[in-house]
């Protein structure tokens, strides 16, 4: 997944814009997308950095993260992307950082929306929107947002109203 030139969010937009007959290859967020169509920018801004100063940054970044170790099973981060396994559940944490820029580079997200099988019963489906609500729920009311946390207890409701429905149909028709 590319990132924009300008920030470090998933580029969106990619264009190819021929200067002085070479092709440059531009990737953009929305936002920065925006404002370079709308010319608001100035033209400078989306010059390439210079190569030498991206590899530094690069470089510097990957040493802070190499230097990266567990405080419960001693793995560092080099061993894991060397070994491709983590060494404990602790590593999530001490690792999170690198890990989260690690999963947003290979599937351009770092949260899991999930599949379930095609032959899977909507229940199934229903049970796990059900829980994801109630999480969404606890979180908001954690949070002190009342608000949400009343639209997230209306869609709990109705979720659970549903599913009350089917599974009395279904008893019916046996």
């Amino acid at each position: 997944m590319k990132k924009c030139k300008v920030c470090n969010k998933p580029a969106v937009y990619h264009l190819t814009e021929i200067q002085s007959g070479q092709a440059q290859a531009l990737h953009f967020c929305e936002d920065h997308f925006q404002e370079y169509i709308s010319g608001q920018a100035p033209q400078d801004e989306w010059e390439p950095q210079d190569e030498a100063t991206l590899i530094e940054l690069n470089s510097q970044d990957l040493e802070l993260d190499e230097e990266l170790e567990c405080p419960n099973c001693g793995i560092t981060f080099q061993e894991f992307r060397s070994e491709g396994r983590l060494g404990c559940p602790h590593d999530y944490i001490a690792f999170r950082e690198p890990l989260i820029q690690l999963l947003e580079n290979i599937h351009g997200e770092c949260v899991h929306i999930g599949k379930f099988p095609k032959r899977a019963p909507t229940s199934s489906q229903q049970q796990y929107d059900l829980i994801k609500l109630r999480r969404e729920l606890t979180a908001a009311v954690a949070e002190e947002n009342y608000e949400a946390a009343a639209s997230l207890r209306d869609q709990i409701s109705k979720l659970e109203e549903e599913e009350q429905n089917s599974s009395e149909s279904e008893t019916a028709e046996e």
